[in-house]
Order: structure tokens, then sequence, then C-alpha cells
């Protein structure tokens, strides 16, 4: 069984933090970019969505299903995004890293990277999680590309998975990284970070 608790990550560009109420003007200002939310469920056009947005992750803390993590830059000490585990199904041992998203400046930089490194190394050799999964939008193919990019084996297309913003119905592209095959992914992940 699972035992999923909030729990601080950190690595050398960035702090996984429990997402609380405090981080809100961080999320607002971290989230209040349009480009951000295209692929997502929601947008963040206004102060009022950074304190909805924590707040609904909360929610899914509290069921016991989520667990939200504000992404601090080590930097500045800044809020620079969001992500979380999801789906837990301690029974099964198994859960999935999603809703991240990072504020544009940090784009195209090892930040994402070391995010899923502490993740997934977290998920698999402290919590004994037997399966990883990550999904994206079948219209994201940056971030399919980035989910490859780091070992995830492609699983399948959930057709008219979801409805997201503006009623839109949405493909879901989904992925996973497996115990045995974390060795592999640490590893490389390891060389794209630290060029070891």
């Amino acid at each position: 069984m699972l035992q999923v608790k909030p729990i601080v990550l950190e690595g050398n560009l960035v702090r996984l933090e429990p997402l609380d109420p405090r981080h809100s003007e961080g999320i607002w200002k971290a989230g209040n970019y349009e480009e951000i939310w295209g692929y997502m469920s929601m947008a963040m056009r206004q102060p009022e969505d950074a304190r909805r947005f924590i707040e609904a992750a909360l929610e899914g803390q509290a069921s016991g299903t989520e667990l939200p993590f504000a992404i601090m830059s080590k930097e500045n000490g800044n809020v620079i995004g969001s992500t979380r585990f999801l789906n837990i199904s301690k029974k099964d041992r198994g859960l999935e890293i999603g809703f991240t998203w990072l504020t544009p400046s940090v784009w195209k930089t090892k930040v994402n990277t070391e995010c899923k490194w502490l993740l997934l190394r977290h998920c698999f050799e402290e919590l004994g999680c037997i399966r990883v999964q990550l999904k994206t939008d079948a219209r994201n193919v940056n971030s399919q590309r980035a989910i490859k990019r780091i070992g995830g084996v492609y699983e399948g297309t959930l057709r008219n998975h979801m409805i997201v913003r503006d009623g839109f119905i949405r493909d879901s592209v989904y992925f996973s990284i497996l115990d045995r095959e974390w060795p592999q992914v640490d590893q490389k992940l390891k060389m794209l970070l630290f060029g070891e």
C-alpha cells in the first residue's frame, strides 16, 4: 500500500513543496500567461483563479487521490509553477504525475526535467510504486516528445476522454514508466541533468 504524504523534494534548480494557500500570490504571478493554459482544463486570468486552483488541489489531497506541489525556484525563491501526483491508487501501488505547468521564463530549461526526476525518484525509491503514468492532450506534441525523451512508454490514446476549456472534447495520450524500467530512466535523467 502506498503511503503518499506531503513532502519537500529538493534538487539543484527547484524545490517542490506542498501546495497551500500561502502560495496563492506566487501561483497567480507565475500562471498569469495565456500560453500556459492552451491544453489545460482551466486558465488563470485573475487572482481568484489562483485561489480556486489551490482550493481544488487541496480538495483532491483531502480525498487521498492527489498530492499537489508548488514548484519553487532555488535561484530566487519564487513560485515558477505547479505539479502533482494524481489518481493515487494505494492498493495497486501506482499514481500519475500530471497537471504540471511552468511559467514561460523557465520553458526550454532543465527545470521540468529536474521536477520529473525528483518526483519519479520519490515514487520508485521511497513510495515503492510499481507504475507511474503520465498523460497529455493529443494535440500537445511537445509534451508527448518530452515524456518520450525521459523514458515514458506510449500505452495508447483514450478517445473523447475529457471535456476541457470551452467545451473542447480532447483525446488523451497515455505513457507509463514501470518499476523495472526506473533504473534506466534514472540514468537517462541524470545524463540530461548532470551529464553523468
